[in-house]
């Protein structure tokens, strides 16, 4: 049997954080939904990983990752500060991040910001070629390096498979009309093999681009699930593969005593009230501050429940060095704070905030402690917050209300209650609706989100995307085959 081709991962960040202290380098794991996503595979195919530090160039850095080189192979990319500015703080997250979430009035177009983009992806193939050979599978994640394909083979002599993975959503044309860099991104996508998105809405959305932008340049066939996109001679395959968690992991976890000691705990400080999570990483599309005026639009409405429920709202710390974080922070305090003032006792906290990280065990008590979990993003490209709550739920007691602008609500609407995030008073209702849901009903709604979630777990998405690759690019398969194929590639791939 021949070996299995080696996968090597590019992000705009490694699995981990360096913080250079003064008694050397200190070493954190990534926050994030792609990193949760990625570690199982990688920890299964021993993928080698490409990605940014988080740094300048440091040798105590250089040092940390020579002995973690027979754990894990990582490879560095160091920028500047005026680069972090410029491409990540700049164009990823002043352009891109708002634009593809529908927000095109938060974008600030300044040029110098894309000419940044195309340094730094190229920096970023550098770092891939150092490593990438003719039969390795180079897997690109996300909307920071989808100029990687085009700037790899303009510098490398090797030609291994290359893929990328769009993780937030993709817009429709008349949103993504609006990029003056519109071509460019799209003709540097078609450079992959295989282009994935996590919804096929996303899929139509871009393929919709692809033949308004460049109608003259790139021909688009379809046959059942995906798109042939034939552009300069070559071939790139784009399809939909929705992303997902461990869910045997986080039931698993969840089960554990430790987890059940601290969920009680976190009940009795709730006075036993019922209690409502919401728990977000800080950002404006996350949706958090209808979703706080929702809960003030009911305790409005409801006397009958004062003193009877409890809103946590959990925000993990991010992108602290961008202006409109910093002012989203500053807002959703006052607003709480507005909210206890107007409703609070000296015995009962309608909201308690926290603005902090939190550990595995805490975040597992946290969703095992939560009647309700609030999911409410005004866009998201999956959201795995809505899939890890389900997975948490071994007593299939909770209820999840579920924005039906976030991915998951395209697998999960069956079984959450969907609600409009710009609709306070609908999301209000959707909270009494939870409250007064029978315990038969819940446990019928959460039986059917987490069979559906242990069904389609991160091996089975690993496992289609091996699949869709080989389809792509007409070579078999790779990795061990102890996972099942999604049908519709099956026959395809051979």
């Amino acid at each position: 049997m021949s070996k299995d081709p080696r996968l090597i991962i590019v992000s705009n960040r490694l699995p981990m954080t360096f913080e250079i202290a003064p008694d050397g380098v200190e070493l954190k794991p990534s926050a994030g939904g792609l990193i949760a996503a990625l570690g199982p595979i990688v920890k299964e195919s021993g993928a080698a990983w490409v990605g940014a530090t988080g740094t300048s160039f440091d040798a105590a850095i250089e040092d940390v990752l020579a002995e973690l080189a027979n754990q894990q192979s990582l490879i560095p990319v160091y920028l500047s500060d005026q680069e972090t500015h410029d491409f990540y703080n700049g164009f990823a997250n002043e352009i891109l991040w708002p634009l593809f979430h529908d927000l095109q009035s938060r974008c600030d177009f300044q040029p110098q910001y894309w000419h940044c983009y195309r340094e730094v992806n190229e920096k970023f193939a550098l770092a891939a070629d150092s490593i990438a050979l003719d039969d390795d599978v180079v897997w690109v994640h996300d909307y920071h390096l989808m100029l990687l394909a085009e700037a790899f083979r303009e510098v490398s002599i090797a030609r291994p498979r290359m893929a990328y993975f769009h993780h937030i959503p993709f817009p429709a044309l008349n949103i993504f009309q609006k990029l003056p860099w519109r071509a460019q991104i799209l003709r540097a996508l078609l450079q992959f093999d295989l282009v994935l998105f996590q919804t096929a809405g996303d899929a139509a959305n871009f393929v919709e681009c692809v033949n308004s932008c460049l109608k003259d340049e790139a021909r688009v066939e379809r046959s059942h699930d995906y798109h042939l996109l034939t552009y300069s001679e070559r071939e790139t395959v784009a399809t939909s593969l929705p992303i997902s968690i461990d869910f045997e992991s986080l039931s698993h976890d969840a089960a554990d005593p430790a987890v059940a000691r601290l969920a009680e705990t976190l009940r009795t400080q709730a006075a036993g009230n019922r209690l409502v999570l919401g728990l977000d990483r800080l950002d404006y599309t996350k949706g958090v501050g209808y979703r706080l005026q929702a809960y003030q639009h009911l305790l409005r409405t409801s006397t009958e429940l004062h003193g009877k429920v409890s809103f946590w709202q959990i925000t993990i710390p991010s992108r602290e060095s961008i202006p409109q974080y910093k002012r989203l922070k500053e807002e959703l305090e006052s607003l709480v704070s507005a909210i206890n003032d107007e409703f609070g006792t000296c015995d009962w906290t309608p909201v308690t905030y926290m603005y902090r990280h939190l550990t595995r065990t805490e975040l597992l008590a946290c969703y095992c402690a939560a009647e309700v979990a609030m999911v409410t993003p005004v866009k998201d490209g999956m959201n795995l917050v809505a899939k890890e709550y389900c997975a948490a739920r071994n007593d299939n007691a909770g209820v999840l209300i579920l924005s039906e602008f976030a991915g998951s609500a395209s697998e999960l609407g069956d079984g959450a209650l969907l609600v409009n995030p710009y609709d306070v008073e609908g999301m209000a209702t959707a909270l009494k609706q939870a409250f007064a849901m029978p315990a038969v009903e819940r446990g019928i709604r959460m039986v059917r989100m987490r069979s559906r979630i242990r069904a389609s777990n991160v091996y089975d998405w690993y496992a289609n995307f091996r699949a869709a690759l080989g389809f792509a690019t007409h070579h078999p398969v790779i990795g061990p085959e102890k996972r099942p194929v999604a049908e519709r590639f099956t026959t395809a791939a051979g």
